[in-house]
């Protein structure tokens, strides 16, 4: 009798899904510019932010108020088109124990600054992990923060509409703080660039980043509301139409400033 019923249990197993998906509350990505416009100093805000951020009891409240009180998450590096770094694959964070590893990673497993910057290719990137990974969420969502505009890769708004369509909301943390290493390569409206080429989907906002002492109180902010799914109070994307822009500005700057790279 033992036997059969282990057959009949083994007969079950083959019969079920091979992979079965784990519910939560929000599919997370951060995708965060380490392009060589910032300096190693920025970079390590950048880290130290997010560390301090995902460790904090506002952003960990916002994760037990979930209706399933978890969330999945990963942080990736991302500078070019092919230049995206896992530094925290796919995990649950559902307590303090799971944040304080996150966090470890962060501080401790992310490398230096790489050429160029493609918003595109971090979106394309994202939403291939959005959809190649283990879980199954409420809300899918793409948070990009980055000093500059697309410059390599796909058109970022023809990008971004294809991510939308995958119903995944995009949202934006432009880096506004003008005293990089890429000032050549930048604009000073950066905002308006990520309202109009950049961000959108439902609840989609962005939070603008203007002085470096600001940025961890910034990313705090975010999580939270991305968490949440707090209604946005900064720049809802989706209460207005697009402003016009010229999404292709990154690119036609670098076409003005390639001449640099052939001077003795």
């Amino acid at each position: 009798m033992r036997r059969l019923l282990a057959a009949c249990l083994t007969c079950l197993a083959t019969a079920l899904p091979a992979q079965t998906l784990v519910e939560v509350d929000v599919e997370l990505v951060l995708a965060v510019d380490v392009s060589r416009s910032m300096t190693p100093a920025e970079l390590e805000i950048q880290r130290q932010g997010y560390a301090a951020a995902l460790t904090s009891e506002a952003v960990l409240g916002a994760v037990r108020g979930g209706l399933l009180g978890r969330i999945a998450i990963t942080y990736v590096e991302w500078a070019g088109s092919g230049t995206q770094r896992v530094i925290v694959p796919w995990t649950v964070l559902e307590d303090p124990e799971d944040a304080e590893w996150i966090a470890a990673q962060i501080l401790t497993q992310s490398g230096g600054g790489m050429r160029r910057t493609s918003i595109s290719g971090a979106l394309d990137f994202g939403a291939q992990a959005i959809d190649g990974n283990e879980f199954q969420g409420l809300r899918r969502v793409i948070d990009v923060s980055g000093d500059g505009p697309n410059n390599q890769g796909r058109a970022v708004d023809e990008t971004r509409d294809s991510v939308l369509a995958q119903g995944i909301t995009i949202n934006g943390l432009p880096l506004m703080t003008s005293d990089g290493l890429g000032a050549r390569w930048g604009i000073p409206d950066l905002d308006l660039y990520y309202e109009a080429c950049v961000i959108g989907g439902p609840g989609a906002f962005l939070i603008p980043v203007t002085r470096w002492e600001d940025f961890g109180t910034a990313v705090r902010r975010k999580l939270v509301m991305e968490i949440s799914g707090l209604p946005a109070r900064v720049i809802p994307a989706q209460m207005r139409q697009r402003p016009e822009y010229n999404c292709l500005v990154g690119e036609e700057i670098w076409q003005r400033n390639m001449h640099i790279f052939s001077e003795p």
